[in-house]
């Protein structure tokens, strides 16, 4: 399926490696106009630069999605820029220190918490007042197959991505009848620098433990998840409301 986001403007967080770099890349070369916000800055603007470079049209923002005012700053500029805003990637998000639930610390958790849920609620908001105005678009947020079972150790992410479908599966009643579809999708295992940091960090056999139970038997690719975002975003999703689009080579189907 040849999916053309032409005319449209789609703006996603996270967007300076991993899956939201993959997922930005992916618009600007199906036609949109394409914001790209993260912390690093520098990161976002190198990889607009790239876009830029193969003719595409890219904007760079600096933006902590746990900030509140910086949120609103890019969705703003978003719109200064471009016009309008029919797509949003709500990517941004870390990982929690590994911690049993009796250690885990109330720093990290506030962390966490404030980037992976607070930060995905404050997109959704800041986004979801322009796409009301203009009566259309369609936002997906980043849950993980983590919003769908435990993990020994990640109680704060798990707890968070669990957070991230009910945001998405009431925010996506409110919004349905006026033009707004808001969806979520749940990663697998995917070869990304997060990946690459959790086993620079000593987490490599968990990993592999983990990917014993991926029946595809192979971590995902950043661009599969960039290629399921998309159709999300696309008119082929017109009826898909309020779901959790799971891509995961198989891990949860036991």
């Amino acid at each position: 399926m040849n999916i053309s986001f032409e005319n449209k403007v789609a703006l996603v967080t996270g967007a300076g490696s991993g899956l939201g770099l993959a997922t930005a890349n992916a618009f600007a070369r199906s036609g949109a106009s394409v914001a790209l916000a993260d912390q690093n800055e520098e990161a976002a603007r190198s990889a607009a630069e790239s876009l830029t470079a193969e003719g595409c049209t890219a904007l760079a923002i600096g933006c902590d999605v746990a900030d509140d005012a910086q949120v609103e700053t890019m969705v703003e500029r978003t719109v200064a820029a471009f016009g309008r805003l029919d797509a949003a990637y709500n990517n941004a998000g870390v990982q929690n220190i590994v911690a049993e639930a009796a250690d885990a610390s109330r720093e990290d958790f506030d962390r966490v918490m404030a980037i992976n849920l607070r930060g995905i609620w404050s997109c959704m908001k800041f986004e979801l007042r322009q796409m009301r105005k203009q009566g259309d678009g369609a936002i997906v947020n980043c849950s993980s197959i983590g919003g769908l079972v435990g993990g020994a150790g990640r109680g704060t992410y798990q707890a968070t991505k669990h957070g991230v479908l009910g945001l998405t599966k009431s925010a996506a009643i409110e919004y349905a009848a006026r033009g707004v579809r808001i969806n979520a999708i749940c990663p697998g295992l995917i070869h990304t620098p997060m990946a690459e940091r959790m086993m620079a960090g000593g987490q490599t056999d968990a990993l592999n433990a983990m990917l014993k139970d991926v029946p595809i038997g192979r971590f995902g690719r950043a661009d599969e998840i960039a290629d399921a975002v998309l159709w999300l975003c696309s008119p082929a999703a017109s009826l898909v409301i309020g779901h959790a689009l799971v891509v995961d080579g198989g891990y949860t189907i036991h």
